[in-house]
């Protein structure tokens, strides 16, 4: 069963329409096909331009309704990718909880006010005792997250890899953390495929993080991060071997917010 939910369309800081999604979903032979566009909740109710705009939440859960509804075959699994803030957790649970999601994916792009993947300008001049704390905080607000359960699905679980600045202190207590907390809240992870196609040269996670949360039997789904219809299925055959390596041999499903399980 070839599945794929974590994609982005015009609704937020993807190229395609959801039709256009549609369509390349069916070229690439998808059973199923998840759409979450970014919905950013500030806690003074800013905007940024790669989210849709927050009154708009409801017109884009209905036009996912409305495709899905004509579709025959292939399922359009209705999704959203919320981030986490500090201090916005219940009120972005009520947003949320108003419309019938199958999935929702949990991320954090940032920490406090720094852009953990907007762009490599905001890492460049840092030294590396910041990009060390920026990495912990990082940790810790996956942590915070994953505790309040916003989601089900924490996407791309070791995001300030992106550019390429890693942290070089030992920080395994903070990931452990993190992934503890992920597996007391019953919350799948992503294999992210795009990084493989960004300065991080390889998957999100690194295949040690992937053994840590096989180890605490953290459940996984595989995801391309697309933001074209290109790129639906990209690296999937790679991400599977990543993912029999680390020891899985199950993937999920989702719908109405349950869980299926399906063969690797």
């Amino acid at each position: 069963m070839l599945v794929s939910y974590h994609n982005h369309t015009r609704w937020s800081d993807g190229s395609p329409t959801i039709a256009e999604m549609v369509e390349g979903a069916l070229a690439h032979g998808l059973d199923e096909l998840g759409i979450s566009d970014h919905f950013v909740l500030f806690p003074d109710r800013r905007e940024v331009d790669w989210s849709m705009p927050l009154d708009l939440l409801g017109e884009y859960v209905a036009e996912l309704q409305d495709t899905a509804s004509r579709l025959d075959g292939m399922q359009l699994r209705l999704g959203v990718e919320a981030d986490y803030l500090p201090g916005t957790a219940e009120q972005l649970r009520r947003e949320l909880e108003k419309h019938p999601f199958d999935f929702i994916i949990c991320s954090v792009h940032y920490v406090d006010e720094f852009p953990v993947d907007a762009d490599r300008k905001y890492w460049d001049p840092l030294l590396q005792e910041r990009i060390n704390e920026i990495w912990r905080e990082y940790w810790l607000r996956v942590r915070d997250m994953a505790l309040e359960r916003t989601g089900d699905i924490v996407a791309h679980l070791d995001l300030p890899k992106k550019y390429g600045f890693r942290p070089t202190q030992d920080l395994s207590a903070e990931e452990d953390q993190a992934l503890d907390a992920i597996r007391a809240a019953d919350l799948a992870i992503e294999i992210n495929t795009a990084g493989w196609s960004l300065s991080a040269e390889e998957a999100y996670p690194s295949l040690r993080l992937l053994r840590k949360a096989r180890e605490r039997d953290i459940p996984l789904v595989i995801s391309a991060d697309a933001h074209s219809p290109a790129h639906l299925t990209r690296h999937f055959g790679r991400a599977r071997e990543l993912a029999r390596e680390a020891g899985y041999d199950r993937l999920l499903r989702f719908h109405q917010r349950e869980r299926f399980e399906i063969p690797l």
